[in-house]
This record gives structure tokens, C-alpha cells and sequence, in this order.
């Protein structure tokens, strides 16, 4: 269990910082006093254990998949179940958490990005909780691609804002949230969604986190009486994999592996592999240092993923470190790859993962025959397909799915 995680000035070696705008200093210095307050209060991690005991499902199990075990023939294949978490996701973690952050704070409105939807879906159930005032912005493209979430968004009393600017993605998201965050921090947190951004973000968003990981490496020694050989994790902004390899960080002998969008593939510029591929490259944006895909000028370039939640044009600064440090490998998925996945878990093991996780699917599919009998791999489910069924049903080219598509905008027009 590493959940203690910290960075020294604000840095994980070169990586991370906070390049904020002069006016923002006092409200960060005050995010991370009230932060590293509550993180020395015991008190604080009980009463956020308890809250997602019993309003999230937590702990969320380890499902054994055999099935898909027996379809490859080698290593054991555990699952972690981050979908069974409330709103469908790891989200929920870190929202909870900044939500009692928030009210520690006294903040009465909270503000967040959000690519796939189901940090928009989770920051707006947190915020109908504990009674906060809620916007949400989204990319117009994202919008039009998670019409789900955004409807479940806006019921739970969220004002989701659609960001028109840029690539109109997840990084055109977050920027739009830091605008809004500059005229409104009195009484304004953002929450950010994953462990990216200025200081203290990356470390705080690891710590809510850490549950998954925490959880993970106690169940599989009791399921099984070892730790897992390598653990899997899909890579977007990092959330969902570093609350993950958090529990495994100090266990040397477990190999963790991050699996970006490869997209069309890496050898194109249609992916958003930053770190399994040679395109990304060290640079500042959004307020932190990173690996980012960008020009040789700096200016971000765009990015692809049949996946929302993993369209993002940097990656956190710990994973960063990590990276160089030999400590976390890195590789990509492509779209294909990533629906062929998804379809075998669910024929197999009538588990729906998202689109994301499945990422972390297909590389460990393209693995476990590699490995022996006795050698366990664990997936981290980061999320549930069914936010996803418009995507997924078109890259599957389901007639029947047009088809009822055709006659509900016929109805409509009626």
C-alpha cells in the first residue's frame, strides 16, 4: 500500500509543478494546506471509508474470469471491479473525496471537466449529496459522444457547458474550468478529475484513489495467497491506474503496465499514446510538466481514441516519473484492438468494462499466453460499457442498432 505518495516542492522529480496564474496562488496554497491537514487527520481517511462503504459499494470485489483464462491458456486473469463503484466508474473515489474536502473547506459550488462523462456524472452526484452548486464542462465533440452521461448529468442538477474552443475535447475542457475557477475561487473548488494539473492535484487525486489499490492487493493475497505478477490498467490522465498501482508500487516483483490509446495506431498522429509511443515529448501546459503530444513549438496537437476518457493530450507527472524510473511499462491499444476486447469479455464473462478499461483488456489479452499457469494478471474494470453503447454500436456496425436510431429521430420529427 503506497498511500502516501508525495511529491518533494511539488515535484516528482522534474515532473509536475504549478505554472498557475499569480492570481491562483493563494487559492492553491490554501487547496494544499487543507489538504495536508486532513491528510494527517486519521479522522479524515475513516470518515471517507466509511462514506464509500456505504454510499459506493466499496469495497468493490475481484472477480476470477475463467473463462477467459481457459480462452488463452496461460496466466490466471483477475478482475477488479471499479464498474460496481457508484456511478459506474473509479470516478467516484476521487469525487467523494474532494467532496468532503470541500465542505471541510466551506466552498459551496464546485466546477469540473470531464471527457468520457463519468467524472461529469460523478462530480454532479457528489454535488447533489452534499448540496453544492455544480457546472460541468465538456468538449462540444465529447458532448455529442456521451449524450448519456450529459442527460443523467443534467437531472442531477448540473449546468453542462459545452466547450466549443479547440480540438473540443477533454484538454479544451480543462482549460474552460481554469477560466471559471480564476473569477469564481472564493467560493469555487474545482474538481479535477484526474491526477494531472497544477500541485497539489496529482498527489491528492492518487491519495482518493489509493482505495483501489489498497483493496486490490489485500483480496487477491486472500484469493489467492500471492501477489499478481503483472497488474493492467488503462492510462488516460492516470486516475484509475495510479489508484491501482499504488497498492503494488512497493512489491517489486509485480510488473505494472499502462495501456494508452493507440488509436488509429501509433505510427499515425490519430492516437494518444504519449508515453508508448515517440511521440510525446516534456513540456508545460494546463499548469504542470509532463509528457505531452505537442509540436516541436510546444503548441498541443490533436489527439484520437475510440475511447473519450482517454483522448488526452498529457498524462500525469507521477506516471511521468514512473516512466523513467523503469518502474511502470508502457504500451498502446489500438481502437481495434480495444472493440475486439470488449467483445470477448462480454461473450465470455458477461462483464460490460468501458471502453477505456478496455484497453487494459486488450494488452493483457495480447499477453497471458506469454505467461505460465500459475502466473495471476489483474485488470483494473476502471469503468461500465453501457455509457458507451452509441460508440460502441457503431464501431460494431449493428444494423438493428441504426435502425432503432433512424426510427426514434423518426418519432421525434413526428
Amino acid at each position: 500500500m503506497n498511500r502516501s505518495i508525495r511529491a518533494s516542492n511539488g515535484y516528482f522529480e522534474q515532473f509536475g509543478g504549478a505554472f498557475i496564474p499569480e492570481i491562483l496562488h493563494e487559492t492553491f496554497r490554501s487547496l494544499e494546506a487543507a489538504f495536508e491537514d486532513a491528510r494527517n487527520d486519521p479522522e479524515f481517511w475513516q470518515s471517507y471509508v466509511n462514506l464509500m462503504g456505504s454510499y459506493s459499494c466499496r469495497p468493490t470485489p475481484i472477480t476470477f474470469a475463467e473463462n477467459l483464462t481457459r480462452q488463452f491458456g496461460g496466466a490466471q486473469i483477475y478482475i477488479k471491479r471499479e464498474d460496481l463503484n457508484h456511478t459506474g466508474a473509479h470516478k467516484a473515489n476521487n469525487v467523494m473525496g474532494q467532496g468532503l474536502l470541500v465542505k471541510r473547506m466551506g466552498k459551496r459550488r464546485v466546477i469540473a471537466e470531464t471527457g468520457a462523462g463519468q467524472h461529469g456524472v460523478a462530480t454532479a452526484t457528489m454535488a447533489a449529496k452534499f448540496g453544492f452548486d455544480c457546472t460541468i464542462y465538456m468538449g462540444e465533440v465529447d458532448v455529442a459522444r456521451q449524450r448519456p452521461n450529459v442527460f443523467w448529468m443534467e437531472r442531477l442538477g448540473a449546468t453542462v457547458v459545452p466547450v466549443k474552443e479547440g480540438s473540443r475535447t477533454l484538454k479544451d475542457a480543462i482549460n474552460e474550468a481554469f477560466r471559471d475557477w480564476v473569477t469564481n475561487m472564493d467560493d469555487t473548488h474545482y474538481v479535477l478529475g484526474t491526477a494531472c494539473g497544477p500541485h497539489p492535484f496529482p498527489e491528492m487525486v492518487t491519495y482518493f484513489q489509493s482505495i483501489i489499490g489498497e483493496e486490490a492487493r489485500r483480496q487477491i493475497l486472500e484469493l489467492t495467497g500471492k501477489l499478481p505478477t503483472r497488474v493492467y490498467a488503462c492510462v488516460g490522465g492516470g486516475s484509475n491506474a495510479m489508484g491501482l498501482f499504488s497498492g503494488f508500487l512497493d512489491d517489486a516483483e509485480v510488473e505494472l503496465v499502462g495501456v494508452e490509446a493507440g488509436g488509429k495506431g501509433v505510427e499515425t498522429h490519430e492516437h494518444a499514446a504519449r508515453l508508448a509511443s515517440s511521440h510525446g515529448s516534456i513540456g508545460v501546459a494546463q499548469g504542470y510538466k509532463t509528457y505531452f503530444l505537442q509540436t516541436d513549438e510546444g503548441q498541443m496537437n490533436e489527439t484520437h481514441s475510440v475511447a473519450a476518457g482517454l483522448d488526452y493530450v498529457g498524462v500525469s507527472p507521477i506516471l511521468a516519473h514512473l516512466f523513467q524510473t523503469g518502474r511502470v511499462r508502457f504500451e498502446a491499444a489500438t481502437d481495434r484492438a480495444v472493440v475486439d476486447a470488449l467483445k470477448l469479455t462480454v461473450r465470455k464473462e458477461g462483464l460490460i468494462p468501458a471502453l477505456e478499461s478496455s484497453h487494459a483488456f486488450a494488452q493483457a489479452f495480447a499477453e497471458a499466453s506469454q505467461l505460465g499457469s500459475s502466473d495471476i494478471v489483474l485488470i483494473n474494470q476502471s469503468g461500465r460499457g453501457d455509457k458507451d453503447i452509441f460508440t460502441i454500436a457503431d464501431a460494431l456496425h449493428d444494423p438493428q442498432w441504426v435502425e432503432f436510431i433512424k426510427n426514434k429521430a423518426e418519432a421525434y420529427r413526428a
